[in-house]
């Protein structure tokens, strides 16, 4: 029938009262039937209990009941119900560095003098929270911002909603994003001498494209040529923060893009910027259009790419050691207006690397050229131009004039030459060589944020087919890109660890017959260090104390 604690109490012939604390269950009598208490063990007198051995024991069961019983079974002796519980911490860090920053202010601005009667504010907060904790689409956002989440937003939120806020951010798309930027800048002394700009594509699993200005058949980045994609263009300073992003049509080449980024961002005034751009971004246009308002560039030049940069590779000349893994030599090649800075950046241990896959690449090749001495007619034909456009074996093939192929010992001796090197051009003649090739390999910053909103971020699959949504859902996950390089950058830790450690906050939601009660669990001692980092207050203990009128 259950166990339970009982207290009795019995009379000394002094008349002093002595009162015990048993453990007891109740059972029936065999025969008339009636319950009777019988006791399973006896803890002694109460004013002589061992507490210490009390508490071990109650721990000690406790390892059996889940966190949610056990809050009910402490609520019962007060009179208060445990109703449920919603992880809280992350959406509290990222409300917290959402009005740090700003971005609430700037919203605010863009929404004064309109009459709109949905939540915007609350909408977008709610979508830019959802890329940066659970990833799903705007119908599913809807039923995880009122069931599995707590957002700490004013007034619930529904899909039209969202629609409404994505119209309304891709109307203020410009203004949203200079303002966003500027106050996150100026909030964390941000240094905007060196943008670093790269594009990437993400693909749409259709086929109609029809209406589209966005949506186009071109180079897919992930080996995705068949379906339709749009180019994504982000530019970050060098601490890895996104300054802006650009969505543009898919087949548009990674070049053309510089003109529009160039323009767009000199309307923000930046200074004298540095540009930092990778090797799709190197043309003769590209590099007059970067210097345009006084602007300068580092670009990542094509190692088999014109003489000009091959005259600067063969230029004599020692390395200097900047770092284990990066030894640089500085070169100039032309004349008066022509003349051209260089810096040859040497990586040993990626030359290692180089040097054991082309041998790799060697040794197939002469395994794929016994393979062609067998064949003959149209299957020789076929193997044959299919190992000549392969690309890492093509590379050191020559076809000879019986049409035979055979391995270009001189390709293969020029290959070895540029082992572990990459080749940096660029218009500023004040930085020092090192700060050039250690500027370059901060482009990675790019690459990385290209990652996050990718994988943790989830970019695709993109729910919309329509460009004005699909506008809308990048920059949606370029501000939650920010707030999460923010966090990244002031905790010195990855978003999923400190998403994973902020999610086991939760707020409980406790009912009285009198009220109810909004209860935090009790934040650890990493949880307080990440707030601290991101200077966020700390959540008090209670949210809300209600009483029932």
């Amino acid at each position: 029938m259950g166990m339970y604690v009982r207290t009795i109490k019995r009379k000394n012939k002094d008349g002093s009262e002595v009162e015990y604390v048993q453990l007891a269950h109740n059972t029936r009598h065999p025969e008339k039937g009636y319950s009777r208490a019988e006791v399973v063990y006896s803890f002694g007198r109460r004013d002589q209990l061992d507490e210490a051995a009390l508490k071990r024991l109650v721990g000690s069961l406790s390892r059996f009941i889940s966190p949610e019983d056990m809050q009910d079974i402490e609520a019962r002796g007060t009179g208060f119900k445990f109703v449920s519980s919603q992880p809280a911490g992350g959406a509290l860090l990222l409300k917290g560095l959402w009005k740090r920053i700003g971005i609430d202010s700037c919203l605010a601005k863009a929404l004064k003098g309109r009459e709109f009667k949905a939540p915007i504010g609350d909408a977008i907060f709610a979508m830019v929270a959802n890329r940066a904790l659970s990833p799903s689409s705007k119908l599913a956002v809807e039923e995880w911002a009122a069931k599995d989440v707590h957002l700490d937003i004013d007034q619930p939120v529904q899909i039209q909603h969202f629609y409404r806020s994505m119209d309304f951010l891709l109307e203020h798309e410009v203004s949203i994003q200079e303002k966003v930027f500027w106050a996150t800048a100026q909030l964390m002394n941000l240094t905007v001498d060196l943008i670093f700009f790269d594009t990437t594509n993400t693909y749409f699993e259709m086929e109609d494209t029809k209406g589209s200005e966005l949506l186009a058949f071109g180079k897919s980045k992930h080996k995705r040529d068949d379906l339709p994609q749009i180019t994504i263009g982000l530019a970050v300073t060098r601490e890895g923060i996104p300054v802006r992003c650009w969505v543009l049509p898919g087949n548009q080449n990674d070049s053309k893009c510089v003109d529009q980024v160039q323009k767009d961002l000199n309307d923000w005034k930046l200074g004298n910027v540095i540009w930092a751009m990778d090797r799709g971004m190197t043309s003769e246009e590209n590099r007059r259009n970067l210097q345009r308002a006084g602007g300068q560039y580092i670009l990542g030049e094509k190692l088999r790419g014109p003489n000009i940069n091959e005259e600067a590779l063969n230029r004599g000349g020692r390395f200097k050691v900047i770092k284990k893994n990066l030894h640089i030599k500085e070169v100039f090649v032309g004349e008066g207006t022509g003349k051209r800075r260089f810096v040859i950046a040497y990586n040993p241990e990626q030359a290692e690397h180089d040097k054991h896959v082309r041998k790799r690449n060697l040794e197939r090749i002469d395994a794929e050229l016994a393979a062609l001495s067998t064949r003959s007619g149209k299957a020789f034909l076929k193997a044959k131009y299919a190992l000549l456009a392969h690309r890492s074996m093509g590379r050191y093939l020559k076809e000879l004039k019986s049409g035979k192929l055979k391995v270009d010992k001189a390709k293969v001796k020029q290959a070895e030459k540029l082992d572990g090197k990459y080749l940096l051009s660029t218009s500023d003649k004040s930085l020092s060589a090192e700060d050039i090739a250690l500027g370059y390999k901060q482009l990675m910053e790019v690459e990385r944020a290209f990652r996050t909103l990718k994988s943790t971020l989830s970019l695709r699959p993109v729910y919309h087919t329509k460009d004005d949504r699909i506008r809308s859902h990048v920059m949606l996950c370029w501000l939650a890109l920010l707030l999460v390089r923010i966090v990244e950058l002031e905790t010195g830790m990855t978003w999923p660890r400190v998403r994973a450690e902020l999610e086991r906050l939760h707020l409980g939601k406790f009912w009285h017959k009198d009220g109810h009660i909004l209860q935090y669990t009790e934040l650890t001692k990493k949880q307080r260090n990440i707030f601290k980092k991101l200077k966020i207050s700390l959540p008090k203990k209670f949210k809300t104390i209600e009483s029932t009128p």
